[in-house]
């Protein structure tokens, strides 16, 4: 499906970002791989490499627009187009709301919101030219008030409207805007602390019977980036916790009290 198009994945250094590159790779994607650790964007690189892709690893901290721009640039003079972006990158600020800083609310922002806004301000004038795809990672967390994720839930609720509002700004454009909201998927966030450093030794509490294999998450969502879906949710629970969100908020509630 994505047969030499040119791919920039941001967060690609584990997780969902580094199954989804692995899976354009074998759709026949020239992959450009962006993330803060370069050790683990390396081995990243390698695996690509070893699978017989044409791969370009740009190190990038989306929290700092000067590494956002340049990474841009760096892609067009590299391969000379850009044709699908996915500002993946993000973490989880988590806590009661009561007990966060100033500090970390502004981390959480600045990475899931302001970084992935920047993400597509720099990727859009280069999708135009080749009337390509932007996705935008948000969560099923956008749509439900779990305790102690209010920051985390707030970034994503911005990126849902993030991904709306550019639905309607690209109209005409031939440039497609999805925003994908996974449900629970393997990755490292939970190991991921409020400051944004990967402590391996922190446990994640995350359910592991609704637990999605990355590779598998990947699957679908790049299906539905290729399909031009405007907003897709997923897991089967994630697609149902969303729904209850949106439609009974009473009931979210009183689903979440007992999760």
């Amino acid at each position: 499906m994505f047969k030499d198009q040119v791919i920039w994945i941001t967060g690609a250094s584990a997780g969902i970002g580094r199954y989804l590159a692995l899976e354009f790779a074998a759709q026949g994607g020239k992959l450009v791989i962006s993330a803060r650790r370069e050790d683990k964007l390396a081995e990243v690189l390698a695996e690509l490499k070893k699978s017989g892709a044409e791969a370009l690893a740009l190190p990038c901290d989306v929290a700092d627009e000067a590494q956002i721009a340049a990474c841009a640039e760096a892609i067009v003079a590299h391969f000379g187009r850009l044709d699908v972006a996915v500002a993946n990158a993000g973490f989880g600020v988590y806590g009661k709301i009561e007990r966060l800083s100033a500090a970390e609310w502004r981390r959480q922002f600045d990475v899931n919101v302001t970084g992935l806004a920047l993400t597509a301000r720099y990727a859009l004038p280069h999708l135009r030219q080749s009337q390509g795809r932007l996705a935008l990672i948000g969560s099923v967390s956008a749509y439900l008030p779990f305790p102690s994720t209010g920051a985390y839930a707030a970034s994503k609720a911005a990126v849902r409207s993030i991904g709306s509002t550019l639905s309607v700004e690209l109209q005409g454009s031939g440039v497609s805007c999805t925003t994908i909201h996974p449900g629970f998927v393997e990755s490292e966030i939970a190991k991921v602390d409020n400051e944004g450093v990967y402590r391996p030794e922190r446990a994640d509490r995350r359910p592991k019977h609704l637990m999605w294999p990355a590779d598998k998450a990947a699957r679908v969502m790049a299906r539905a980036i290729y399909r031009r879906k405007r907003q897709f949710v997923f897991t089967g629970h994630g697609k149902l916790l969303a729904a209850i969100g949106q439609h009974a908020p009473a009931l979210a509630r009183w689903v979440v009290a007992r999760m």
